[in-house]
């Protein structure tokens, strides 16, 4: 029989955690040193069990009442377990034990934060700075803390100072990128990275950074080389891969960027959105067995991929099998019924099945959705006008001219609409407006409506735009 305290010495945290577990079976009590405590404790938090931690923690505080650790592991665990209240009375006790770790007010920092009381959660990790011999961390923390305030200035101040400290800090690199984007800071963004990179020239983190920032600003050639020399720093670093594979792709260079997008399966597990990249580029080239096999593995991967199951729709739209097609495009529907694109090639597609009343519908959804696509404006209003629903089509027209006053296609679709319902003092009006809104496409009218292009009065007014 085990007597009612066993003093162990181990450092081992296995053979504490054994130690532990076999009192616990026992229903006895063992002694454990403070540091012997904190490793099981640990152990249990690495295992993501936090009830037996906090069983471990009871143990601990009953044992070694006068360590203020145990408290500062309670109320970790408490706000694990969304135990607010109880949280920060362990810290208060915490506090009253050793009032100089800086570890009570950096978490206090955190859980205040968590439920907005940001005054106070800035007040407790400005103390714990003032305690801390490590303030990157701290920074980063106060940088998080006016993240969620929305307060992304003073995270981008923080976020620089957390660098200034540690410029090692990749957390606090990632994070700057975060903020520069949601600010919409590019170009402030490349004046800091390129200026950091001077300083740590080895930085992969600042590399790849860069060329997101290039990338936003659709200067993909610098991104390249930007994400380049991330790779040429950290040969696995997947994610700049795939991100030089989508500015290939922005640059029409389908078949390089499918090899880049290759490349990462060397480190990494393929990835659905990968397989459904690769898929596009073959159907960019024009390849649509390959596009087409690319588009299922990302469904076998990921089957809630829309994109997948509308990229196989795509592909067979385009060998025109257009029944098959809308099988795949409603797949994707069911995934995410709020895509325009989505609805666009199911309207197009009803359309070329001679579904006329479902493509009109799913056109409505389209502009309804998205009522900046003007090809979609377009398309409705050609099929009611091959309906001879003269009337509706113009009613489309002036809707679509409302929410894209600026585009000249819509008004010469309004000129040839008007000239068709015999309305030629209001056709003659909008041809100038289309005319005024952009010369140069005069001659979508004639593709439109042919007969046009014999109608004097029309052609003056084109001349008197263009000469």
């Amino acid at each position: 029989m085990e007597d009612d305290f066993d003093f162990e010495f181990s450092e081992d945290p296995k053979f504490s955690v054994e130690r532990y577990e076999e009192m616990i079976r026992n229903e006895d009590q063992y002694f454990f040193d403070a540091q012997a405590f904190e490793g099981i404790i640990d152990y249990y938090m690495e295992k993501n069990d936090p009830i037996k931690a906090l069983q471990v923690v009871d143990y601990a505080v009953n044992q070694h009442p006068f360590a203020a650790v145990f408290f500062i592991k309670q109320a970790q665990l408490y706000s694990i377990t969304n135990q607010i209240d109880l949280a920060l009375k362990a810290l208060d006790k915490a506090e009253l034990l050793e009032a100089s770790e800086p570890d009570i007010y950096l978490i206090r920092g955190g859980i205040l934060g968590s439920i907005d009381r940001y005054e106070e959660a800035i007040e407790n990790l400005e103390k714990a700075l003032s305690l801390t011999e490590s303030p990157d961390e701290i920074y980063l923390q106060m940088a998080m803390l006016f993240q969620n305030k929305g307060d992304y200035e003073q995270a981008v101040k923080y976020l620089k100072k957390s660098l200034q400290v540690n410029m090692e800090n990749q957390e606090a690199l990632y994070e700057l990128a975060f903020c520069y984007d949601v600010l919409d800071r590019q170009e402030e963004s490349i004046s800091f990275y390129l200026q950091y990179i001077d300083n740590e020239p080895y930085s992969y983190a600042a590399w790849y950074n860069l060329g997101n920032a290039y990338h936003k600003l659709s200067l993909y050639e610098k991104a390249i080389d930007a994400y380049d020399y991330a790779i040429l720093i950290k040969e696995n670093f997947a994610s700049a891969y795939f991100n030089k594979g989508n500015a290939l792709v922005n640059l029409d260079r389908y078949s390089d960027a499918i090899d880049v997008y290759k490349q990462t399966f060397e480190y990494e597990p393929p990835s659905a959105e990968t397989y459904c990249a690769i898929g596009e580029c073959y159907e960019k080239l024009e390849q649509m067995d390959d596009a087409r096999s690319y588009y299922k593995k990302a469904v076998k991967i990921d089957p809630k991929l829309g994109d997948g199951w509308f990229g196989i729709g795509v592909t067979l739209d385009y060998e025109e099998r257009y029944f098959e097609s809308l099988h795949f495009y409603k797949k994707a529907l069911d995934i995410d019924d709020q895509n325009p694109e989505y609805w666009f090639a199911i309207a197009d597609a009803r359309y070329k099945l001679k579904q006329i009343s479902e493509a009109e519908a799913a056109y409505e959804r389209v502009v309804e959705l998205n009522p900046l696509d003007i090809e979609a404006w377009l398309d409705y209003s050609s099929i009611l006008y091959e309906q001879e629903k003269l009337s509706q089509a113009i009613e489309v027209i002036s809707e679509a001219i409302k929410n894209n006053p600026d585009a000249a296609e819509l008004y010469y679709r309004m000129v040839a609409y008007m000239f068709a319902s015999g309305k030629y003092t209001e056709a003659l009006n909008y041809l100038e407006l289309a005319l005024t809104a952009d010369p140069e496409k005069y001659h979508i009218l004639f593709e439109y409506l042919p007969q046009l292009q014999d109608n004097k009065v029309i052609l003056e007014i084109i001349n008197k735009f263009t000469r």
